[in-house]
């Protein structure tokens, strides 16, 4: 009764998520668990948690397929909003806590130990490049 989602009115129309991986947080096979929350309007729409099935060697890449994830999450809400003829204010904006992740996006740097992600990497930096969506650091707060 006094837990769950609440839900409140607002004027505010703007699209964004936030993503988050905790690299090889399994102890037993040290995979990362990725996630991510959308949210339309200060309300939460949609999110996503998952194991990743293979071991990210760096917590960029951990970080980076997480981005990829809200990416494509955002991308259809955009899609689905639009068919409903909901116009958004702004573009919308991705948060992710990883400098390193956020820096690929807008200037991603192939290397020989990242082709694997190449296609998380393209594919969220075309949709910054035409403005389907924004992304941005977020301070981590440590408690």
């Amino acid at each position: 009764m006094f837990h769950g989602l609440h839900l409140k009115h607002t004027s505010s129309q703007n699209l964004y998520a936030f993503s988050d991986a905790d690299w090889a947080g399994n102890r037993d096979d040290y995979t990362s668990t990725l996630a991510h929350v959308t949210f339309y309007g200060g309300n939460p729409i949609s999110w996503k948690s998952f194991k990743q099935k293979v071991v990210a060697r760096s917590s960029t890449k951990a970080e980076y397929r997480a981005l990829a994830s809200a990416s494509a999450e955002v991308l259809w809400l955009s899609s689905l909003l639009y068919e409903l003829h909901v116009s958004l204010p702004t573009i919308p904006t991705i948060y992710c806590d990883n400098l390193d992740a956020t820096y690929l996006t807008v200037n991603p740097v192939f290397h020989s130990r990242m082709k694997h992600i190449a296609i998380d990497i393209h594919f969220a930096e075309i949709m910054s490049e035409i403005k389907i969506f924004g992304f941005n650091m977020f301070p981590l707060k440590i408690s």
